[in-house]
């Protein structure tokens, strides 16, 4: 309660971490009634001011229709913000998103090469990903050596 608090009255001074924060709170119930919408207000917020975690979740809100309408176009926006900021989970999602062509023409050029911009980041998610895409010669040639290194 106190930490929302606190976050609040930085966030309505326009601090974009605290505005983060602020719609974390809000998402997740955390010292205040959870409430979706509330939360992508906050995001946006710090969105607006570059923030790449902020974008990411913005994205997501998009993504998934809480807070906001869903729209997939919006969230590749967001995500694509993030991105390009070396956001690992934004990199992940764009290269989902490009995969599957949801809210973008499907590419799976693209979608390998956010996947791997993720992988070579840690995420294990894109690095699954990437390793079937050299698997299959999705988006990459078929490199079964280059498969194997990222599955391991």
């Amino acid at each position: 309660v106190e930490a929302a608090r606190w976050s609040r009255a930085a966030a309505e001074r326009g601090l974009a971490i605290a505005q983060l924060m602020l719609g974390g709170c809000f998402r997740n119930g955390e010292g205040v009634a959870e409430d979706k919408v509330e939360a992508a207000r906050w995001f946006r917020a710090a969105a607006e001011q570059g923030d790449a975690r902020a974008q990411f979740n913005f994205g997501h809100c998009f993504h998934t229709g809480e807070g906001v309408t869903e729209n997939k176009a919006e969230a590749v926006r967001w995500f694509r913000a993030a991105a390009e900021q070396g956001d690992a989970r934004a990199q992940y999602n764009l290269g989902v998103c490009f995969y599957t062509g949801e809210g973008v023409t499907e590419n799976k050029v693209e979608s390998a090469r956010w996947f791997r911009a993720a992988a070579e980041q840690g995420d294990a998610r894109a690095q699954y990903n990437l390793a079937f895409c050299f698997r299959n010669g999705e988006g990459v040639a078929e490199d079964k050596a280059e498969s194997a290194r990222w599955f391991r």
